[in-house]
């Protein structure tokens, strides 16, 4: 019976690819990070400029710092550190096997697909596909039909720098990407909503192909009461702003001590005045990336405000729906019956709610989906020890947001709800290798004591082993 996936023969391609090849040299795959590298940058303007004609308005300079750098960086660390990665670690034999060694030899898995958000269309797309070509892999891409022009750019580009049976590069709306996700490949790697992430792992089980996901959700910021507040505020205002909050490990809400809050109100005011300038006229705020998003986040925002909540302005720019520029607002009077509470917001809106103990802020976290990620502002040890232990989420900032994503000996994943595994650096190495288990038997053994027929020099043998066991 003939395939009736479109996307079919582009796998058949890399597959053949890695048959023929399955373990390259440590020269081969630096050759490939390294053509990933030149590509990026000498069409670092180029793929800017794309980026910005896709969102609207997205400044160059926040393109360069968390997309371009980023993936460099991250380059730069896979080529220092990658043909380490490769040698195989040796493992101690137990000791009743003994002279035998073992050893676990890391193996590409194959063919990686790798399925790219909208948010950060190069930096989610360049950032898994280093890990699987350190690794020793091909890889397949499916690009957001959310960002075209930089897609299509992206599409272009890939296939001038790598062979054909490298890298493959697929564009196309939801139906593509549905037949990608259906695809059976030796990993795959997918970044979006939780929504999404069931349907992507329901077409991967299908092949029993293993899933890497990197989803979202609701992430809180703490300010504890040993915090520097007027530093936690400015830092809160930063993570929530950047892409305009169209960053999947933004802070989605904050909570604070219940006496601070019109403090908080104030000193976010004036981080955003600093940060934007005449937010009107300010190109170097990100626009909302379609009317789809900017009509959803509106929606949020008009649901709270009829339900009770009250909104702060940061500012005093206004909303501009032709241009999509939502100017950030801070929400307070939410309750968890709202759909911004319920949401993750993915945009310029922040709800604040009070707390009276931190303990009551950990409870309240606890209590929810385990979030992507976690910012904890608070100077007190034990207090940071109590959040740490009593909380789950993917990754942590304590007393900053956003990076700890940029640190290589860290891998980035979410837990639960937010997302399953992790890559960055070696984690990345790993999660698309496999540690294949080898066990090398010594020569002079005593192996064969334990084989059949079963007389009292086994029993004897059996009885030494139950009491060791």
């Amino acid at each position: 019976m003939t395939d009736s996936n479109p996307l079919t023969a582009d796998l058949q391609c890399l597959r053949d690819a890695q048959a023929r090849d399955p373990m390259p040299t440590w020269a081969q795959r630096a050759t490939r990070l390294r053509a990933l590298e030149t590509m990026l940058r000498e069409q670092r303007e180029a793929f800017a400029a794309a980026i910005h004609a896709d969102f609207g308005q997205r400044p160059a300079e926040e393109t360069d710092l968390l997309e371009i750098f980023p993936s460099l960086s991250a380059i730069r660390h896979a080529l220092g550190h990658g043909r380490r990665w490769m040698k195989p670690r040796r493992r101690l034999a137990d000791w009743l096997f003994l002279p035998a060694r073992t050893e676990l030899r890391p193996q590409p898995r194959g063919v990686v697909g790798i399925i790219v958000p909208w948010n950060y269309p190069l930096y989610l797309a360049v950032g898994p596909l280093v890990d699987a070509l350190v690794a020793g892999n091909r890889a397949m891409l499916k690009m957001s039909e959310f960002t075209p022009r930089f897609s299509a750019l992206f599409a272009e580009q890939a296939a001038r720098y790598f062979q054909p049976d490298e890298v493959r590069v697929v564009t196309g709306d939801a139906a593509v990407a549905q037949a990608f996700a259906a695809l059976p490949f030796d990993h795959l790697l997918f970044t979006g909503s939780t929504a999404v992430g069931h349907h992507v792992m329901r077409a991967a089980a299908a092949n029993l192909t293993p899933v890497t996901l990197e989803l979202g959700g609701k992430s809180p910021a703490i300010i504890g009461p040993g915090a520097r507040f007027e530093h936690a505020v400015e830092r809160i205002v930063f993570g929530k702003l950047v892409n305009a909050g169209q960053t999947c490990i933004a802070p989605d809400y904050v909570l604070l001590p219940r006496a601070r809050m019109a403090e908080f109100i104030d000193l976010a005011g004036k981080a955003m005045a600093r940060m934007y300038p005449r937010l009107g006229q300010n190109t170097q705020y990100a626009s909302i990336v379609s009317d789809r998003q900017y009509r959803r986040l509106a929606a949020l925002r008009d649901d709270a405000l009829a339900a009770g909540a009250r909104v702060h302005p940061l500012g005093e720019a206004t909303e501009d729906p032709a241009r999509r520029l939502l100017p950030p607002q801070l929400l307070t009077d939410v309750d968890g019956g709202m759909a911004v509470m319920r949401e993750e917001i993915f945009g310029p809106l922040l709800p604040l709610l009070p707390y009276d103990s931190l303990d009551d802020a950990i409870a309240y976290v606890a209590a929810r989906p385990h979030p992507l990620a976690l910012y904890l502002f608070e100077h007190d040890q034990a207090r940071i020890d109590r959040v740490l232990a009593r909380t789950h989420a993917g990754g942590v900032s304590v007393n900053d947001t956003l990076y700890h994503i940029a640190q290589h000996d860290l891998p980035f994943g979410g837990v639960g709800a937010s997302g399953m595994g992790g890559y960055h650096g070696e984690a990345g190495f790993r999660t698309f290798s496999h540690l294949k288990p080898v066990f090398r038997q010594a020569r002079f053994n005593g192996a064969g004591l334990l084989n059949p027929p079963y007389g009292a020099r086994f029993r004897r043998m059996l009885a030494l082993l139950l009491r060791r066991g």
